[in-house]
Order: structure tokens, then sequence, then C-alpha cells
């Protein structure tokens, strides 16, 4: 006690000898830079990002400045941009392109024929279960049903109620289904989007437009995993909230709760989980996130995009999961897809709120507008009525029993194929996958070459970073007779191959994929991601000659 006060005593008698004779403006202008050095000091070191990290990024920008480096790098981005086109050049080998309007238009056999042309591009046999993700259900009796609800419904447009009444029903309908399946109570609520991105951009202006009306939050802030979908960064650029990654526990691959407690602040406006996340398949500790959520009175926000459809009928299928719905006190939002294990069409998605009040903020609501007073609920005017009608077909087509038969293939195919890729020693399985993705990597030989042998052998996989990895998103495609069978078998093959010579480091595309992950600078990494994503919208230069 003594000595704490002669600590005190101490600090007082040097600060008054500096301040001595000082004038007041000197006093004021020296306390101003302290506290402001003291706080710009305090964010400089305390950042999201390691002081390592930030030298090195400044280092490797620095270093670009020098001319030879500086023209290595251009010379790499350059020959990276040409062969992205040349692999678009060649999926589409032999057939032109049309880049001006026919003279003439087509037939409806010439257009079909065309259509049939195009959609048989690519290398990859999705229809035999060759690809993780993309194409989650295919029925040839589904399309015909869909094909011809769509036609029906594909003027219409529920940006005009009063004219489509029906289609409005139909999407009011899709999202009282799927609120019931969350277990949404008599209050919940939401709108059909374009996809999960959509749906996952609307939570974030909800929320944020929420904290500014009610808590009066001027600097917004999401507070997530680093394993939740991208939309949310989407979110962040597109609407000005700052996004907080905070770690995965690296044996579950689950959320830090305790992080995620610790990087909470007075501008957080929503926590988010995943069940589950894309890169793992592992689903996030929804109860512990929404607990926190309600000690420090933030939203929570469940991501059930990529596997909401499964995991909603695990329960009835048979398998045991975790409360991760409105169940679970503190969830106030949850977004899923329709358009993947809900088995849709492509376009189509719900987001879901606990309560109107989140969802009026949802709304895009201009009141003075010359033309009359506007109003919207998602960011498009209109709307594609064709594809609410086809998600609600489908819906409708599977009923609850299909859905459930669906899930029950999908989870036991899932889990046998982790089952036997845990049995092979030079592999092992990211965490507990909670649905159909299985993550897998090795700690003998660089994953990487494994998706590449795989690749040559007709299967498409994704790769994963921050460790290397691979996954598989089964979908039902795989529960046909023999495919799980065939990946396992192909895996086992290669891995006998691979570990003739473990220490081989990974070639062709994926070393540039892996390379990438080093790289400090980050801004490189996403010149060419751009670059891939130009070689998209490629077309030749000049006038083509379409298909005759």
């Amino acid at each position: 006690m003594a000595l704490d006060l002669a600590k005190e005593n101490l600090k007082g008698l040097l600060g008054n000898w500096y301040l001595a004779g000082r004038e007041p403006w000197q006093v004021v202008s020296a306390t101003a830079t302290a506290v402001l050095g003291g706080v710009w000091l305090w964010g400089f070191l305390f950042q999201e990002e390691s002081l390592v990290s930030r030298g090195k990024r400044v280092a490797f920008r620095l270093a670009r400045h020098i001319p030879a480096v500086a023209r290595r790098i251009d010379s790499e981005l350059s020959k990276i941009n040409k062969d992205f086109q040349e692999e678009v050049i060649h999926r589409n080998e032999g057939n032109p392109y049309i880049v001006s309007l026919p003279e003439q238009g087509k037939t409806h056999r010439e257009i079909v024929d065309m259509v049939k042309l195009y959609l048989g591009f690519g290398d990859y046999r999705w229809q035999d279960g060759y690809v993780s993700g993309a194409v989650y259900y295919f029925d040839e009796g589904l399309i015909r049903l869909l094909t011809d609800v769509y036609g029906l419904a594909s003027y219409t447009n529920p940006l005009h109620p009063d004219i489509f009444p029906g289609v409005c029903k139909m999407e009011a309908e899709v999202v009282r289904m799927t609120a019931e399946l969350f277990h949404g109570g008599p209050a919940s609520c939401g709108t059909m989007t374009t996809g999960g991105t959509e749906s996952i951009l609307m939570a974030c202006k909800a929320y944020r437009d929420y904290a500014r009306e009610e808590w009066g939050i001027k600097h917004p802030e999401i507070v997530l995993p680093t394993t939740a979908h991208p939309a949310f960064d989407k979110a962040g650029l597109y609407l000005g909230i700052r996004i907080t990654h905070v770690p995965v526990d690296p044996e579950t691959y689950k959320v830090d709760v305790g992080a995620m407690r610790r990087a909470v602040s007075r501008n957080t406006i929503l926590l988010v989980g995943s069940t589950p996340n894309f890169p793992y398949g592992t689903m996030d500790d929804i109860e512990a996130v929404a607990a926190l959520g309600l000690r420090k009175r933030v939203p929570v926000h469940v991501d059930a995009c990529l596997g909401g459809f499964v995991i909603a009928f695990m329960r009835r299928a048979g398998y045991s999961v975790p409360p991760f719905d409105f169940a679970v006190p503190g969830v106030t939002s949850i977004s899923a897809d329709t358009h993947k294990y809900g088995f849709a069409p492509k376009g189509s998605s719900v987001i879901l709120y606990s309560e109107p009040k989140y969802r009026h903020h949802q709304f895009c609501v201009t009141t003075d507008w010359p033309g009359g007073v506007y109003g919207s609920p998602t960011v498009n005017g209109s709307r594609a009525g064709g594809i609410i009608a086809a998600c609600w077909a489908t819906m409708i087509s599977f009923g609850l029993e299909g859905y459930v038969d669906t899930t029950k293939k999908i989870v036991e195919t899932t889990r046998y194929i982790v089952k036997r890729l845990s049995e092979m020693d030079s592999l092992f399985v990211f965490g507990e996958p909670a649905t159909s993705v299985i993550a897998i990597g090795s700690r003998a030989f660089h994953i990487y070459r494994l998706s590449d042998a795989l690749g040559k052998r007709g299967w498409n996989l994704n790769p994963l970073q921050y460790p290397p990895g691979i996954h598989l998103c089964v979908t039902h495609m795989h529960t046909a007779p023999g495919v799980a069978e065939r990946f396992v078998a192909d895996v086992r093959a290669e891995l006998g191959t691979i570990m003739q010579d473990p220490g081989r480091q990974v070639d062709g595309k994926l070393a540039m994929y892996g390379m990438s992950q080093g790289i400090p600078d980050r801004s490189i990494v996403g010149d060419f991601t751009r670059f891939f994503l130009d070689s998209m919208y490629y077309t030749p230069a000049g006038r083509g000659d379409g298909p005759a």
C-alpha cells in the first residue's frame, strides 16, 4: 500500500516537473499528442493481423517498386492470365463464338440444338458423381416438372403482388415451410433470395440498419470465424461493415468461442456461426455462440446455406445433431439454400428471422420518388417468379418423407467415406464432418498431389488453404451405387503411388495455388484471381461466326 502511494507521488512530482513553466497551449498539445499517439500505437500493435505478417506484407510491397522485381511479377501475372484464357479456349475448342447478333433469328429447333451443344462442353462427368458439390440432385422426372412449372410462371414478377398474387403466395409458403423446419415460432419470418450470398448480404444489411437505429452504432462490425463464408466479407465491402475474423480450434475446426468473446466490442452488431462451414464441413457450437450473444446483447446469425436442408432432417433420419436453429435462445436469423440440398433450381435461397423487427430493416423503402412510394424486400427489384414457383414445386414434390430419405442416403454415404479415409495411414480428416462435407489433409506428403492425381482420374475436388487440404462435398449424386466405393478405391490407389516418393513437391496448376498461400502481399493473389474471373468472360476479338 505504501509502495503504491509512493509510486503515485513520484508520478505526480515528475508530471509537475515536466509541466512547470509550460504555456497552457503546450500542456494541451502535449496531452493530446500523448493520447492520440497512444491510441495509434495500440491500434498498430493489436490489429487482427500480426505485426510480423504486416511487416512481411509491407516489405513485399516495397520490393515491388524495384524495377527488376516489378518486371518479374508482371511477367508471371501475364503468364497466369494467358494460362487461364488458354484453358477456356481448350474447354470450348472447335465451337465458334457468337459475338454479334445474327442477321436473322434462329428457329426453335436450332436454338435447342445449340443449347444442348453448349451444355455438353466440359471435361467432368458430373452426372456420374465425379464432382464435389455443384450439382446436388439430378433426375429427369424432376427436370421435366420444373421445366413445366418455370415455363408457366416465367413471365411473373413478385414486384407486382396485385398482378401476380399467386407467385407471392408461393414465396410466402416457401418461407413458412422453411421456418417451420428450423423451429421458427409464430413471429418468425423471412424472404426468398437468389442464393446464399444474397441471403447473407440481406441479413448483414438488416442488422446494420437495426443497430444504427436502435443502438446508434455508426461503425458496425461483425464477428465471425475464419471458416465463415466469404459472402460476409463481401457484405462488409458493400455495406461498410468491419468484418472481424476469429480463429477456429485447430483440432475440432469449430469457432473458438473464447476468441469470439474477446473480439466483441461496443460496435459489434452480429455474431456468426456455421452449420456446417464450407471448408471443413464442421459445425460451430451454436449454443455457445448464442449464449455469448445473449450475454453481450448481440444478435446471432446461423449460416446454414450449405447444409441447411440436410441438418434440418437429420434427427428424423435417425442421426443426432446438436441444437442449432431457432430452438436455441439467442439465434435471431438463419440462411438456408433451397438450391443446394433443397434440390430446387439454381437461384433460390431463404433468409429467416426470429422476429419481424429484423426483417423490416432488410427492406429497402423510398418514400419520396416521383414515381411513387417504392419498396423491395431484397437486392433485386424485379424478381424471377419462375424461380420462386420452381422452388415451391420442388419442396412440394419431395415432401418431408422425400427429404428425410435423401438426407439418410447422403449422411450414410458421407460417413462411409469418412470411415474408409480414416483407415488410410497417410491421411487425416479435419475435425468431425457434421453433414456432408469431408475435408482431408496429410502430414506425410503435400495433399495437393492427391488432388492432382484424382483430377487425372476425373474427380473434381475443392482445394483448401491455411492449412492445405482438399474436400469432397457429398451430394445425392454420390449415393448412386458404386460411386463412393469408386472414390475410396481411387484414393487408395493414388496413395500407393504417392507414398513411393512422399517428399516430391506438387506441380502443375495446384503448385501455383499452393505457392499463392505463401505470398505475404495478398493483392498479388487477388490479381490473378481477377484474371481467372476475367477468363470466364473471354470471347475472341472481332466479329464471330456463330453456329450455322
